[in-house]
């Protein structure tokens, strides 16, 4: 069973609408560390065009000792936008990121537009060789594609290295469920290996089994080891009204002794949305991460993170 204590909103990007790339939405965050700084990477948005977003990818400087204070706030996006008819010309989200050697990799759901469905979605890598200031495509295409028996929209990647092995857990879409002209997709939790993180064998299985419907939707699966076991915290929701209260994301939980065969206990989770205020609605896309010897938890709010995120400590833990 985990406790987590919330320390509250560290950051809302509406609050910082002078820069127009960034008019709201801070979503899906995820941490490198450095010296003096926690950098966290996320995926925002400017002002819709004619009903349409895009998302870019960018970051904050947190002060080390102190995380909830914002030391600094990058400038521009990243990672561009990708070119026409790429699978990423629409969107760069939700980025997940790690520290290989020398070098930061992203790996990010890159979005294109569709007619009969609203989108479609890839996951793509790319890299940076000056601390995350900047990112570079490591091509064109994605690493993570459609293949026969995972059709559909391929997102929420979250990237960990265990030992010599890279995984990369995502969802995969298996359906599209028709609902008065705006189709809904089905989507579950899946992984990937890899021994250099770009060539990639996949499960080809769902990980964690349904608890509200057949048809739940679930993304956003962050793994880290504590104390004997594999732990993941993800995001679920019912599929169809997910807007509606108590139908949106929450944060559920799993464990593991071999990162393959999952026991889900979302009772164990610890963290639910508050009684008020920016997430009072609902907790989603959760990145955990140790840091001066305690354990930190980044989440969104409201609206899959419009109002950006916010941070909890690990106050207990039992199994």
């Amino acid at each position: 069973m985990f406790k987590w204590k919330k320390l509250g909103q560290i950051f809302n990007p509406i609050d910082y609408r002078d820069q127009s790339w960034m008019y709201e939405y801070a979503q899906a965050p995820s941490v490198v560390i450095f010296e003096k700084t926690v950098r966290v990477f996320f995926s925002s948005r400017p002002a819709p065009e004619n009903g349409q977003y895009v998302s870019r990818m960018g970051y904050i400087d947190l002060n080390k000792d102190n995380l909830s204070e914002i030391v600094s706030i990058c400038k521009a996006p990243i990672l561009p936008l990708g070119g026409l008819g790429t699978f990423d010309e629409f969107g760069t989200y939700p980025v997940s990121v790690i520290q290989n050697d020398d070098e930061i990799r992203a790996y990010y759901a890159g979005w294109t537009r569709c007619e009969s469905v609203p989108f479609n979605a890839a996951i793509g890598v790319a890299v940076s060789k000056d601390n995350g200031d900047s990112f570079q495509r490591m091509g064109e295409g994605p690493v993570i594609p459609y293949t026969p028996d995972e059709p559909f929209v391929m997102g929420s990647p979250k990237i960990r290295k265990f030992g010599d092995t890279w995984y990369l857990w995502y969802s995969a879409t298996r359906e599209w469920i028709p609902n008065d002209g705006q189709p809904q997709p089905v989507y579950k939790i899946r992984m990937a290996t890899s021994t250099d993180g770009i060539n990639w064998n996949k499960n080809h299985k769902d990980l964690i089994p349904d608890v509200l419907e057949v048809n739940e939707c679930q993304a956003s699966a962050d793994v880290f080891q504590y104390q004997g076991k594999y732990h993941m915290f993800f995001s679920y929701r019912n599929n169809l009204n997910f807007r509606e209260p108590g139908r949106g994301y929450r944060i559920g939980y799993a464990s593991s002794t071999d990162l393959i065969h999952w026991t889900r206990e979302d009772q164990k989770a610890g963290i639910e949305a508050s009684q008020s205020g920016w997430d009072s609605e609902s907790v989603s896309y959760p990145f955990v991460f140790a840091l001066n010897n305690k354990v930190y938890m980044l989440h969104q709010g409201n609206e899959i993170g419009r109002f950006g995120f916010g941070l909890a400590e690990l106050e207990s833990y039992h199994q």
